[in-house]
């Protein structure tokens, strides 16, 4: 009956003695890392753990299964393939980091204390990997070895005024002067030229025959 009734209060007094012992350890209780990056994990312990091993290991972390990595009496920083712990007594935090993640690095690891004859300190930590983000290329921009757009000559151009081209439809009497002025020139003008030469031709032999008769007339005299 005793034996019974203490196989029964054992898994109770083990989960209590691991309560107590999650106490003495305290850090975050999630971290997030990406595909190819790395996340640092750092857990707090009490004064009275200072010369204990630290160490870091995945879900259960019973004492069949090997620790990933664990510190040393001699040595206070221990790197085993992509995760290293290093303990820092001054500060009474040891940290863990996990360099170059990916995919199967997510679960559940817990930071402990090894404590000979004692069941070991334990702080659960849910460790999130995600995947890296989708890098958008970048525009390309050309560049010219000619300098900057400052330093290229500027051509500039005589602006056209309304001399140089006049439009006819906004100078409508403009252009009828010149047009008045071509007709004077080559119609009128002519014409008036030839109706005063006709005048003239006209005019000069009837002032030549009246002076022929003007001569019998003195002869007779």
């Amino acid at each position: 009956m005793t034996l019974r009734v203490g196989a029964a209060w054992l898994p109770s007094a083990l989960l209590l003695l691991q309560v107590l012992g999650s106490l003495s350890l305290s850090g975050p209780h999630t971290v997030t890392g990406t595909v190819g990056g790395s996340l640092s994990v750092q857990c707090r312990y009490e004064e009275k753990f200072t010369e204990y091993i630290k160490y870091w290991c995945k879900d259960s972390c019973s004492q069949l299964r090997k620790k990933i990595v664990e510190t040393t009496r001699s040595e206070r920083e221990v790197r085993r393939g992509r995760v290293s712990i290093r303990d820092d007594p001054a500060n009474l935090t040891f940290t863990v980091t996990l360099d170059r993640l990916t995919e199967e690095d997510e679960g559940t690891y817990k930071c402990g204390i090894y404590i000979p004859l004692v069941v070991d300190p334990l702080f659960e930590v849910k460790v999130s990997v995600f995947p890296a983000p989708t890098e958008t290329p970048n525009p390309k921009v050309f560049t010219s070895n000619l300098g900057p757009p400052s330093s290229l000559p500027v051509t500039t151009w005589p602006s056209k005024t309304r001399h140089d081209t006049p439009d006819p439809s906004q100078h409508p009497r403009a252009l009828l002067s010149d047009v008045h002025f071509l007709l004077l020139v080559f119609l009128k003008l002519p014409l008036l030229l030839s109706m005063l030469s006709a005048v003239l031709w006209v005019n000069r032999p009837q002032k030549s025959s009246g002076r022929r008769r003007d001569q019998p007339d003195h002869e007779n005299q």
